[in-house]
């Protein structure tokens, strides 16, 4: 895990879940070959709810339709961010996506998990609602050791929750990793 995460903002809603991340549709590529996991980086939040011009959240499609990567690498969501099923793949995506970071409010207990534990991306709690303070393509930075997160196009700053022993997972990578590295798993 960096000390410091920017990138361009990609903002959603509450209750986005594990099929809005990345639909049942697409979870036939292969995670292990690297000619059909970009998909998962080209799917991920396709199905995110869309609005009356059948346009995504912020009026920008999160990964372009021919592109493989996002020009978005922190996501901002409001509550329960990753509900539903318990689909490992929707970390997986965003992190094949080229996301580093999402800051939500708060998140289901399994999204939370599967993110932490597969090293996919860094899941940082708000600790105030920042869907109606951050837009899509503000330029964001991250001091994951501090905690605290900068709007560099609004000029304005937030605190984020603790990472806690999470942290720890994160910057060994994943979670067989740290356990590697701490002695409960031989090397």
């Amino acid at each position: 895990m960096k000390k410091t995460i920017t990138g361009a903002a990609y903002v959603v809603g509450d209750a986005i879940d594990t099929d809005q991340i990345i639909p049942a549709e697409h979870l036939v590529y292969s995670l292990s070959d690297p000619e059909e996991r970009k998909y998962y980086g080209r799917y991920a939040l396709s199905g995110v709810p869309k609005d009356q011009q059948g346009l995504p959240y912020g009026n920008r499609l999160f990964t372009e339709e021919d592109a493989f990567e996002s020009a978005y690498t922190i996501v901002v969501g409001g509550s329960n961010f990753g509900c539903g099923s318990s689909r490992e793949h929707a970390p997986f995506a965003l992190q094949e996506a080229g996301c580093t970071a999402v800051v939500a409010e708060s998140y289901a207990r399994i999204f939370y998990r599967n993110a932490v534990d597969g090293g996919f991306i860094v899941p940082f709690e708000s600790i105030e609602r920042l869907v109606e303070r951050v837009r899509t393509g503000d330029l964001l930075e991250i001091d994951t050791t501090l905690g605290k997160l900068a709007n560099h196009t609004t000029g304005e700053e937030f605190l984020l929750k603790p990472l806690g022993d999470v942290a720890e997972i994160l910057k060994a990578g994943n979670v067989f990793e740290f356990a590697r590295q701490a002695g409960f798993m031989p090397t």
